[in-house]
């Protein structure tokens, strides 16, 4: 029998160990079971930025690339039926250039395709700086 008068307990402390590891367990378990949204499933706007006018510089290589999938280097339409004879087209563009710099202005609605070839050819062609331009958000 206890005949402690006056003495109360102490109140127990709570240990949050225990409930910290169910808590992380719970996570990894959420995380590694939910599933992700495919990218084929997004509708993808293209970015506006706000950005200032960039001097021209000489050892711009512009590349244009429409919608249709016509492209226009440095205002001249450029027909082609391989990649390599693109490529060959930029190489001779960018032959009186130091260190040129392919600018890519593609259209928001032209194909990821037409795009990647672009890239493909300056690639090949040994110019490895690349740009693309946005459009300005407007005010």
């Amino acid at each position: 029998m206890n005949f402690q008068r006056g003495r109360q307990k102490e109140p127990l402390e709570i240990n949050l160990v225990p409930m910290i590891d169910v808590m992380l367990v719970i996570l990894i378990f959420l995380m590694i079971s939910t599933t992700y949204s495919k990218y084929t499933e997004l509708q993808i706007n293209l970015p506006t930025a706000e950005v200032q006018k960039q001097p021209d510089r000489p050892n711009e290589v512009a590349v244009l690339v429409s919608a249709q999938g016509e492209y226009v280097v440095n205002s001249m339409p450029i027909v082609f039926s391989s990649v390599e004879q693109f490529s060959s087209e930029l190489k001779r563009v960018a032959a009186d250039a130091k260190e040129p710099i392919i600018v890519i202005s593609a259209d928001a609605k032209a194909s990821h395709e037409s795009v990647v070839r672009v890239m493909w050819a300056a690639q090949m062609a040994g110019l490895g700086q690349i740009t693309f331009t946005t459009q300005a958000t407007p005010k």
